[in-house]
């Protein structure tokens, strides 16, 4: 059985033959009532609490290609899901220069709490879903910011494909984007085989094909930019996953 929805994840509904699942790990600010994390309200705002723009993205592309998603329903700074469970990151003490004072202060027992009430919901969630409905293709969703504040380099790529060791559909992504006019980054602005902690646990572990898309989120910091983008990506996702049936 299918878990109910936790605080961990948001669930949108949509038709499983379509044999795609989107799934969007930072796609929530939320910090949830009893934790402090002592970080200010705009900060909650930026890149390092939440990818801006990807709930709406995707939203959007759901309603254009009929897919169910999955979404992560607490901010990176509460609990990265997308990092393994070990992972030193996966309750940050600081992200881009900020520093997270009520993570530095968690203990072992604040810690593994964190992990049974959000992490692992998460991740059952998804592993679930996916033994129900196996898809074609997993559509990993996240954005990045334009230039960190740690590294003073901008990133000019509209949409960064990310994977590990299994590129099937991003060899079929890359150059429909590359047609489509989009500067992508191949394993830029992050490289999949460094981070792709939800990707290598419920596609490769699983054998399902998955395309990690980057996007920047100036691009779809708002409703226009959100549709237009959606409008781009649909038919790529729709056509990788018929190649890989």
């Amino acid at each position: 059985m299918i878990p109910r929805r936790a605080a961990a994840c948001e669930t949108l509904s949509g038709d499983a033959d379509t044999g795609l699942l989107i799934v969007a790990d930072h796609a929530s600010a939320n910090v949830p009532e009893g934790i402090d994390l002592g970080v200010a309200a705009e900060v909650m705002a930026e890149h390092v609490a939440i990818d801006i723009g990807v709930a709406p993205l995707a939203r959007a592309l759901c309603d254009a290609l009929g897919c169910p998603a999955v979404l992560g329903g607490v901010s990176r700074l509460v609990i990265d899901l997308n990092r393994e469970e070990d992972a030193p990151a996966l309750i940050p003490e600081a992200s881009d220069g900020h520093a997270v004072p009520g993570n530095i202060a968690l203990d072992a027992a604040g810690r593994a709490a964190r992990v049974d009430r959000y992490w692992r919901p998460y991740h059952a969630n998804l592993a679930a879903r996916i033994a129900v409905d196996r898809p074609v293709l997993l559509v990993s969703l996240h954005s990045f910011t334009p230039m960190l504040a740690t590294i003073r380099e901008p990133r000019p790529w509209h949409v960064g494909v990310l994977y590990n060791r299994d590129d099937r559909a991003a060899r079929i992504a890359l150059p429909l984007l590359a047609a489509a006019g989009v500067v992508t980054g191949d394993n830029l602005p992050y490289s999949g085989q460094v981070l792709n902690a939800t990707m290598n646990r419920h596609g490769e572990a699983n054998g399902i094909a998955y395309l990690g898309l980057e996007v920047r989120q100036d691009l779809i910091g708002d409703a226009g930019g959100v549709a237009k983008w959606a409008t781009v990506l649909a038919p790529v996702i729709a056509e990788a996953r018929d190649r890989l049936r």
